[in-house]
């Protein structure tokens, strides 16, 4: 029934009791036709008025793109990346900035805040924390994580998160995976949403500014739900593929960070072992507990081995040890430095994670680290290095290369 004008509506008591034991504040619903002007009669279209929008639309409808959307105004010189995020987003909004530096090697998160984010406990708020993850790559050695801001769908985080041993080829090729998550104490956190930035969209030294919505999770195809001839012919093709690239291919196992450094006052090497990065996993529990071993091949009277510290439970972990060798010059550059890093198990065996040589017989990076070492005594250059799975021949050689040492 159709109430006169100046008549108070009433509801009934159901309607009264629906609202009322509604979790959360109660905000209108937008139409999508709210966000654009409305035309006036003319040849392009039908309306009201001369084109203007309707009073109840004019604030919204005229009101500029950055009021519309809230977005703030990031620092000089940084470059805004923002889709549509209005406070009506299903999932919520994410504000950060990535900073590519490339003289360090260093990948810089800055999480900012997070707007309108999808309740998840009963009192209709949430407890956010966020992810990072470096795609492909291992999801332990690649994590890192914020703090979590607790009850509350509109966080402000301000953390520096760091990525460390980041080259120009992980900017071409990796993706960075930003994921919001709600911390439950007693059952499993639950995933809110995500956002995938590819690396090569930054620019080096250059920060980038985004304010982006967040997206469900993509689902993966599980192998159970793959046909046994999918399954068959995936098998087919990846053996195809690495037979195709030859028995050169080598497995990457992380990265480690070295300082070489000729001293012409001590008359010797001075090799220092910085730290490692996205090690692989060796052990059942996700993680591994690194050390390193270096030699200075060939070794006849075998004096050149230098061993690190037992790092537990990390694949990034933070050695800072340095290691003499007292030789000549001319007699260094016959010389090839050996690397590896092993996972200690304790009762059995070590495993092997993997290693690299720098001296006159490598190639790339490796043999160009080095040649400027040689090149420039009393210098401290610090470089990072692949590690791969290929063992090194000399350490090969040995009747117990993997066993406890």
């Amino acid at each position: 029934m159709r109430g006169r004008r100046g008549d108070r509506m009433t509801i009934n008591i159901q309607e009264h009791m629906a609202i009322n034991v509604c979790p959360g504040p109660i905000r209108p619903i937008r139409q999508i036709s709210d966000y654009f002007p409305r035309r006036g009669p003319g040849p392009e279209g039908g309306g009201r008025g001369s084109g203007e929008a309707p009073a109840h639309l004019a604030p919204l409808a005229l009101a500029p793109p950055a009021a519309l959307l809230g977005a703030t105004t990031p620092e000089d010189g940084a470059e805004v990346d923002s889709y549509d995020s209005d406070d009506t987003t299903a999932l919520g909004t994410l504000e950060f900035d990535l900073l590519y530096d490339q003289a360090s090697c260093t990948l810089h998160c800055s999480i900012l805040r997070a707007k309108g984010l999808k309740p998840m406990d009963f009192n209709g708020l949430a407890d956010p924390y966020v992810k990072l993850h470096l795609l492909p790559g291992a999801c332990k050695a690649n994590k890192l994580k914020t703090k979590t801001q607790r009850n509350t769908l509109n966080p402000v985080w301000n953390e520096d998160l760091t990525y460390s041993g980041i080259t120009d080829d992980d900017i071409t090729h990796k993706v960075l995976r930003i994921s919001v998550c709600d911390e439950d104490k007693l059952s499993h956190n639950e995933f809110i949403g995500e956002i995938r930035v590819p690396l090569r969209r930054l620019k080096p030294s250059q920060k980038k500014h985004f304010n982006i919505c967040l997206e469900r999770q993509v689902p993966l195809a599980s192998p159970s739900s793959m046909s046994a001839a999918l399954r068959g012919i995936s098998c087919y093709l990846r053996e195809l593929e690495q037979a195709e690239q030859g028995p050169g291919l080598l497995e990457e196992r992380g990265r480690i960070l070295l300082s070489l450094s000729y001293s012409s006052q001590r008359q010797g090497l001075l090799v220092g072992i910085v730290r490692c990065a996205h090690l692989a996993a060796m052990d059942v529990n996700g993680y591994s507990d690194p050390y390193v071993k270096t030699y200075l091949r060939p070794d006849v009277d075998k004096k050149s081995k230098h061993k690190t510290c037992v790092k537990k439970k990390t694949l990034n972990p933070e050695f800072n040890e340095e290691f003499f060798y007292e030789m000549e010059l001319s007699a260094l550059a016959t010389k090839t430095l050996e690397v590896t890093v092993w996972d200690y198990d304790i009762g059995k065996s070590n495993d092997f994670i993997g290693g690299v040589s720098l001296g006159p017989g490598t190639r790339g990076e490796a043999q160009k680290h080095w040649s400027e070492c040689l090149q420039q005594p009393d210098t401290a250059l610090e470089r990072w290095h692949t590690l791969t799975s290929e063992l090194p021949a000399a350490a090969g050689a040995l009747p117990s290369a993997c066993v406890r040492q």
